[in-house]
């Protein structure tokens, strides 16, 4: 996924920031209000992470922003605050998640493939295709049993299309799963990791639609 990461807090930012971009997505990180809202403008993010005490404002002034403009991007509300009124104010304005700090980190990750998956309308947290079965929660892949390795971009790549896998998927949505903010895009990259795919894979794991994008081998 392409994740926005809005949290003032140097240390907790870091820790966030690398454990999501070590589970395999592309990370932007933003400490103030007006940076989140202006990268929020900026790039289809598949997921929002939200501090509510920012430097320049309350969080819950960007979440109200981007529900009333239409935007659907699912957010999830990392804040100190713990009072019920305050969850229910978050989830009123149209957070779909809430976590308060301290919070464990593999929950985090828990929580943001469910709300993905919420999104996809693929709850389940297994997809079979073909002689494939791909764990969506466990970042894993078996072809006909057996497991795969797969490299964390390669994984970017076959979860972004496992996401939605009777659609097709632009090769601009996928350089946006695989890249975050000042990383290097080459022309070629996800022909490269496609081409990786099927050979680890199997030729028919992804289909071409050309001029279009690609799609989950049926």
């Amino acid at each position: 996924m392409r994740v926005l990461l809005i949290e003032d807090d140097a240390v907790l930012g870091e820790a966030v920031r690398d454990y999501v971009a070590g589970l395999g997505h592309a990370v932007d990180w933003m400490q103030t209000l007006d940076d989140g809202r202006g990268a929020a403008g900026a790039v289809g993010y598949d997921l929002i992470l939200l501090d509510l005490r920012l430097p320049d404002g309350s969080g819950l002034s960007l979440l109200t922003e981007l529900r009333r403009a239409g935007a659907v991007t699912p957010v999830i509300i990392l804040t100190a605050h713990d009072q019920i009124s305050d969850r229910i104010e978050g989830l009123n304005s149209g957070a779909d998640d809430y976590l308060v700090k301290p919070f464990n980190l593999g929950e985090l990750g828990a929580r943001m493939l469910a709300v993905a998956r919420r999104y996809a309308g693929a709850a389940a947290a297994v997809l079979e295709a073909g002689p494939l079965t791909i764990q969506l929660a466990d970042r894993r892949v078996l072809r006909a049993g057996e497991p795969v390795d797969l490299s964390s971009r390669e994984w970017a790549v076959l979860a972004r299309l496992a996401a939605r896998p009777e659609a097709i998927v632009s090769k601009n949505q996928i350089e946006e799963a695989l890249y975050a903010f000042g990383s290097e895009i080459e022309s070629n990259t996800v022909e490269v990791y496609v081409s990786r795919l099927r050979k680890k894979l199997g030729k028919d794991c992804v289909e071409t639609l050309r001029g279009i994008g690609y799609r989950l081998g049926r």
